[in-house]
């Protein structure tokens, strides 16, 4: 099935994507913090200024079918279909990518998810698997109510970095509402 423990995701490393950043040195990172910044009333007047929450529900493979699966995510859906969390998503990318360290495709290609198991997670390479069988998996889980969620933050995070708890390096973080 090609299913072994290291292509799961990590508890302390569980996020939602909203932008990948093309930040090569301290300068860009330095210029992203500050964009983060300057942006957080706008990003607070798309959430109304009111708590966000999120539920994840289901299981579903990022593309192709079930039996060659590189990526199982639960699918994230904001809590009240209002909309506020993907209009917050898109002041965010437009930041970034009027800046020039996002693609201008990045708008379009926004799918928030959460990202369960990943096939390049894979520890053991000589198995050259970079898939996995994940029908028995979506049997069983594909139609589960994970829960609801509070959006606490929007960080800037470093791949590859992590924090003292596991968590990714975050290197600047906007708050949104929470009470």
């Amino acid at each position: 099935m090609g299913i072994d423990k290291s292509i799961f995701v990590s508890p302390s490393t569980f996020h939602l994507t909203v932008v990948m950043l093309k930040l090569g040195n301290k300068e860009s990172v330095d210029a992203a913090q500050d964009i983060l910044k300057s942006i957080s009333s706008s990003v607070r007047h798309a959430l109304d200024n009111r708590p966000v929450y999120i539920r994840l529900k289901g299981l579903d493979c990022m593309s192709g079918s079930l039996d060659k699966t590189r990526v199982l995510y639960a699918p994230v859906e904001e809590v009240g279909h209002e909309g506020r969390l993907l209009s917050a998503c898109h002041v965010i990318i437009d930041a970034f990518v009027n800046a020039g360290f996002a693609g201008k495709d990045a708008k379009s290609r926004l799918k928030l998810l959460a990202t369960v198991m990943n096939a390049s997670y894979r520890k053991d390479k000589s198995k050259k698997m970079d898939t996995f069988d994940a029908r028995e998996i979506h049997r069983a889980f594909g139609n589960k109510d994970w829960g609801e969620y509070l959006i606490r933050e929007a960080h800037l995070s470093k791949r590859f970095w992590y924090d003292s708890i596991g968590y990714f390096h975050c290197c600047a973080s906007l708050p949104f509402p929470h009470e």
